[in-house]
């Protein structure tokens, strides 16, 4: 995997040290160098390959938000800082992610799986490390491939037990485990088989043929409670109507 160049700038050594701390952490990070003021990024921008850049707001000489300001060419910008009443002039100027001081590795990571997002969608939806293969938009008749973390992963359509969506990630649930990935609901929806899977919940699409038993509204997947929710449960009977399950 090709590793994304980052600089950190912050007028603070402490804050410095957290951000080298945590992108040594990321394997696919490689922190190229750390200023403790803005001007001399402007520079360094110019003759170097920089993917994406921590960026403190309150500095001396040149703050965050003017250096943001007089690039013209900036790469994807993850704010450091204190202070949250910038967070909505920071997203004006388009920035990734807004991180607020002090930040947790976890959040770190967040931000920086939002910027590695951005980067392969521009770069044409891009496998990372490998810029001739695409990231596959179709399926076999028996699997597909996820994105999930940094890598593309098969999914076999008959290991699937049900789809969970959990807030920005999809959990998709198999007999070997669990796979997360961004990948939205409606998607992955569109990717499965439509004659075997079905959505019966805002949150949860279901294989039909791994379901035990449906009982008050719910479903039982092993040892998983699904509810059937009132905008999918005319849909749902029907098709077991139809399909001659029921």
């Amino acid at each position: 995997m090709t590793a994304l160049n980052c600089i950190a700038i912050d007028d603070e050594p402490l804050a410095l040290d957290i951000i080298r701390e945590y992108a040594a952490k990321i394997p696919f990070l490689n922190l190229t160098k750390t200023f403790d003021n803005a001007i001399e990024v402007i520079e360094y921008l110019r003759n170097n390959n920089v993917d994406i850049m921590f960026l403190d707001i309150q500095m001396e000489e040149l703050t965050g938000i003017q250096l943001l300001k007089v690039l013209t060419n900036k790469p994807k910008v993850i704010l450091t800082t204190a202070y949250d009443t910038f967070a909505i002039k920071g997203y004006e100027l388009d920035v990734t992610d807004y991180l607020l001081k002090p930040f947790s590795f976890e959040r770190f990571t967040k931000a920086v799986n939002k910027a590695f997002e951005q980067i392969t969608l521009k770069k044409g939806n891009l496998l990372p490390g490998n810029d001739s293969q695409p990231v596959p938009e179709v399926q076999g008749e028996d699997y597909f491939f996820v994105k999930t973390e940094f890598r593309l992963q098969k999914v076999d359509f008959k290991d699937i037990l049900y789809i969970e969506g959990q807030g920005d990630y999809q959990s998709i649930v198999t007999v070997k485990g669990k796979i997360m990935t961004l990948q939205n609901l409606a998607k992955l929806e569109g990717i499965l088989p439509a004659g075997n899977f079905i959505r019966v919940h805002k949150s949860y699409i279901v294989s039909l043929a791994r379901i035990e038993k449906i009982e008050r509204n719910r479903i039982r997947i092993g040892e998983k409670s699904i509810p059937i929710s009132d905008t999918y449960k005319e849909k749902f009977f029907d098709t077991l109507t139809k399909r001659r399950l029921i």
